[in-house]
């Protein structure tokens, strides 16, 4: 298995590579080192969305919060 730059990729890229791991277990013709392998990548997929996310998040708030009228009790 080829080795993958996480930091390379954005979160779509991240989330459709997922995706395949997930495909790629589902199908019962793999070996059970194999298996291992994906399971091991979809993790490492899944921590660098779950990040993605996480960091999409923190933009936001901090963006929310300088809105106009935030701090005034208005919503």
């Amino acid at each position: 298995m080829d080795t993958i730059n996480l930091e390379e990729l954005n979160f779509e890229a991240a989330l459709r590579a997922l995706e395949e791991v997930v495909d790629k277990l589902s199908n019962s013709a793999n070996d059970l080192d194999e298996m291992l392998k994906l399971y091991a990548q979809g993790v490492q997929y899944l921590k660098h969305c779950q990040a993605k996310l996480g960091e999409a998040e923190a933009k936001i708030k901090i963006l929310s919060e300088e809105l106009p009228g935030k701090n005034s009790g208005d919503e």
